[in-house]
């Protein structure tokens, strides 16, 4: 519905904004498409209308004005001649012609103010309790504020009145025009844009921001709403993006509208396998169905594995776990502080040689303290793939040093230490747990109880403890099964305290080396098997070596929902994996080609602002 300005100007007006009409008029942009008809409003339905509500709003900041034209009793309305909806309808209460005040403020990209009983809209103020308005402090005639149910609503001659609007009507329906809030003058400004208004289903959404502070302040925060790397669903979106500056104050939202539409691009798995960034989880229903590829063992390099976790939660100080070793040797301890008071883990050093022994620390990732069990393997993990090299220990004969000691644990805090050692002679490893007041020496260590394992967990010592594992690729996708006992069989050592036969589950701190030829062109990501898994893994494509932390936030959960690894450039991909102390087993690491196909789907979109 369109309104020539004889009409505007024939609407009575109070003497006030008489005066403001010229200006008005030169600040409000003419429309020139028509509005809609009314049956073209009525066919777009809820729906359509509630879509289309974000492309009116993302106009505003660009327009000197807001139009808002409306019809007494129909939801249906324009923003600037773009076709909106509202919650509820505008009305005629007690002879006067009403609009929902919280929605028309928003719509009019007015801010209300207040909350409670009183609430401040420009001049206007409306107790709500009361049902009363006042206009830059003066009362109103009663009936200007009415609720209908939970919903206030003003006389729109009067909100005309407060944002020295311009209101015009033609029979039942109404044109309100007003100029947009000057906002606050010390606040950052949201924006950014998208490269396209239109996308098929799938494609990639590159989004480039450039919000800016009056003053230069730093944009410390940002916060966006309904934004998607890409959208696999027709329809229309809305993506806003707030921006709070180094002052603490916070933007306007800044919305822009996208359509969905046509021949899709991409798959959500196709389009992970071109854009998902190592770390990132992706759908994959099917990925169960995919055949196992067996990797076959090789010689190589070995050394033992000390592994503690038996008591888990010890209750006094004590012995953990006990042995010697020669060489070189990887220590995994995992426990809870269970003493009730401030305590600490330690790993003492004894010479058993005639002569002078020398222990070097090789690489040490710890996790220490923290009450949250899922993050104490990954840590661990990321800490150890970025270690290189440490400490040496030069011990006389029977002489005592720590090798590790942990920060201070509170009650009910844990520890998670994996550490690889090499000696140059044989050495007694003592896993201890003292209360703090405890120094950790020999001659304590000699008064300590050795610690009865609790029957739910493992200790013990585990040979060859780096498994050697190489496959070649041929059809994909494929998986590789890793931690499930039977492909993947545990490891088996002997707990040198009690000298029975331990097997330990999951594998944890056992050194997988994989080697993957045919790997060029390959995407690898991990899969959860056995339900939460967090932890990290070491990748040496070619001339780069990366350790990827996985996920990059949050946990692992679901088998169709796996995390990126790394996409090969190089035929051959070196994989270091530790399976990660406090996540479950098994995993599966599955491979798909990840080469650019030919056809509108196969583009790779490379700007990455």
């Amino acid at each position: 519905m369109r309104f020539s300005r004889s009409s505007l100007l024939a609407f009575p007006r109070s003497p006030r904004r008489s005066r403001l009409l010229p200006l008005l008029a030169l600040l409000t942009p003419t429309l020139t498409p028509a509005a809609p008809a009314a049956g073209v409003l009525a066919g777009l339905g809820a729906a359509g209308l509630v879509s289309v509500l974000g492309e009116a709003r993302a106009a505003q900041p660009m327009l000197g004005s807001v139009q808002l034209t409306f019809t007494l009793d129909q939801t249906g309305a324009f923003v600037n001649g773009t076709p909106v909806t509202l919650q509820s309808p505008p009305r005629l209460i007690g002879g006067r012609t009403m609009l929902p005040l919280r929605e028309a403020a928003d719509l009019l990209g007015q801010p209300l103010l207040g909350s409670g009983t009183q609430l401040q809209l420009a001049r206007l103020s409306v107790d709500v309790r009361q049902n009363s308005a006042s206009l830059s402090g003066q009362a109103q005639p009663a009936g200007t504020v009415a609720s209908v149910g939970t919903t206030l609503y003003v006389s729109v001659r009067t909100l005309a009145d407060a944002l020295n609007a311009n209101l015009s009507t033609d029979d039942r329906s109404f044109t309100l025009t007003a100029l947009r809030d000057g906002g606050n003058p010390l606040s950052p400004q949201a924006r950014f844009s998208t490269d396209k208004s239109v996308y098929a289903p799938g494609e990639r959404v590159v989004y480039t921001e450039y919000p800016f502070d009056p003053d230069g302040a730093d944009i410390t925060a940002r916060r966006w709403t309904g934004r998607q790397d890409a959208y696999f669903q027709p329809g229309t979106y809305t993506v806003g993006l707030t921006v709070t500056n180094s002052r603490g104050l916070q933007s306007q939202p800044f919305t822009r509208t996208i359509r969905v539409e046509g021949t899709p691009a991409d798959s959500p798995l196709t389009y992970a396998l071109k854009y998902a960034q190592p770390g990132d989880a992706f759908p994959d229903p099917q990925i169960l169905n995919y055949p196992s590829a067996t990797p076959v063992t090789v010689d190589g390099p070995n050394y033992p594995l000390l592994f503690s976790d038996s008591p888990e939660v010890p209750t006094q100080s004590g012995i953990l776990y006990q042995d010697s070793v020669q060489g070189r040797a990887r220590l995994l301890a995992y426990h809870l502080n269970g003493l009730g008071r401030p305590a600490r883990l330690y790993v003492m050093a004894r010479n058993l040689e005639s002569r002078a022994v020398e222990v070097r620390s090789e690489r040490l990732g710890e996790t220490a303290p923290t009450r949250i069990e899922g993050i104490l393997g990954q840590v661990t993990l990321m800490e150890y793939f970025a270690s290189s090299g440490g400490t040496t220990l030069s011990l006389m004969p029977g002489q005592s040093a720590a090798v590790y000691a942990s920060p201070t644990l509170s009650a009910g805090s844990g520890v998670n230490v994996m550490q690889d050692l090499t000696t140059s002679g044989r050495v007694e490893l003592t896993f201890l747990m003292l209360e703090d007041s405890l120094p950790p020496t020999g001659q304590v260590a000699q008064q300590l109880p050795y610690l009865q394992p609790d029957g739910r967990h493992v200790r013990g010592t585990f040979p060859d403890a780096v498994r050697h594992l190489r496959v070649n690729l041929s059809s994909l996708p494929t998986r590789i099964v890793i931690g499930d006992g039977q492909v993947d069989p545990a490891i088996v050592g002997t707990d040198a305290l009690t000298r029975q036969s331990v097997r330990l589950s999951g594998n944890y701190g056992v050194l997988y080396d994989l080697e993957v030829n045919g790997a060029a062109g390959t995407a690898v990501a991990l899969s959860p098997r056995g339900g939460l898994y967090r932890g990290a893994m070491n990748v040496q494509d070619g001339p780069i070596t990366q350790t990827i932390k996985l996920p990059r936030s949050g946990n692992a959960l679901k088998p169709d929902e796996p995390v990126m690894l790394w996409r090969a450039q190089s035929d051959r991909l070196n994989i270091d994996f530790v399976p990660a102390s406090g996540s479950n087993l098994p995993i599966s690491l599955v491979f798909y080609r990840a080469r650019t196909l030919s056809g509108f789907g196969g583009l790779i979109k490379t700007y990455q602002p």
